[in-house]
């Protein structure tokens, strides 16, 4: 990594300073990087990787928390592999894969970062993000541990976990151990397997394999920003979502998922009482 003289910290707090000016701001409306020390429960060796993990590239330095976040990915895939490794002794590598990649997706680690206040330290010039979280902090409400892919998630702030987690790594060395030490609670919950959701689209699929019928999704996203669901030829399911495509094919799937679940509850049902007055 580029090493950040001193006098090149002082050539970026000025330019920071001019920035936060312009648009009519002091710098004192910038928190102070020592609180994030006092979350973490961590003081750095090193305040230049501190101050690089929060850092985004919006701002236009020279340097960015980039090359953070992609050691911090790294580290964190390691830290549940080990972790769940041996917590796990007997699940196979596939399920391990799973858990380990629920625990360490763009909405986990986004929430995280709004749980424990991180976002308010990010330095960047992205006008929408502030909305952003905002808006991702109300639908998470709705989903206590994770929402599977139906809340939109400003990547920004499981970068900013990331590069965090890149910043301790290096800081100490290259210490996997100290690191886990310091993000373990942080991340909490961490999914496990028991809490451990399927994906609406997968389970949809699977429970209509199981009973043979034919799941159809129609793409009405340019025109409704939405999706349509049919289960044999019925329709069992809407979702839209105008920030992502993406979403609004899972929101329909967990809305054809329940209201499924329903009809198929309510036909065994009958079928249980038309079988007991044969009886």
């Amino acid at each position: 990594m580029t090493a950040i003289t001193i006098e090149t910290l002082k050539e970026q707090q000025q330019i920071i300073q001019q920035q936060s000016e312009s648009a009519g701001e002091s710098t004192q409306s910038l928190p102070s990087l020592d609180e994030v020390e006092q979350i973490l429960g961590y003081e750095f060796n090193n305040k230049r990787l501190l101050e690089e993990a929060f850092t985004h590239a919006s701002l236009g330095l020279g340097f960015s928390n980039e090359r953070l976040e992609y050691v911090g990915d790294s580290v964190l895939n390691l830290l549940f592999t080990k972790q769940q490794f041996f917590e796990y002794p007997d699940l196979p590598p596939g399920a391990l894969t799973r858990l380990r990649a629920a625990n360490v997706d763009t909405e986990k680690l986004a929430r995280a970062a709004v749980k424990h206040g991180l976002h308010r330290y990010l330095r960047h010039k992205k006008p929408l993000l502030k909305e952003q979280i905002r808006q991702f902090s109300e639908e998470i409400q709705r989903y206590p541990l994770h929402s599977n892919g139906l809340v939109d998630v400003p990547k920004a702030l499981a970068d900013l976990v990331e590069s965090t987690i890149g910043a301790v790594f290096i800081d100490t060395n290259c210490s996997i151990d100290a690191v886990w030490k310091v993000f373990k609670d942080l991340l909490e919950p961490i999914i496990r397997r028991e809490t451990l959701k399927i994906h609406p689209v997968t389970q949809l699929y699977e429970v209509c394999q199981k009973r043979n019928l034919k799941v159809k999704f129609v793409d009405l996203w340019k025109e409704s920003t939405g999706f349509d669901v049919f289960v044999d030829d019925q329709l069992v399911g809407r979702g839209k979502c105008s920030l992502k495509k993406e979403i609004a094919h899972n929101r329909a799937a967990k809305d054809a998922l329940d209201n499924i679940l329903r009809i198929l509850d309510e036909k065994d049902t009958t079928i249980n009482i038309v079988e007991e007055r044969k009886v």
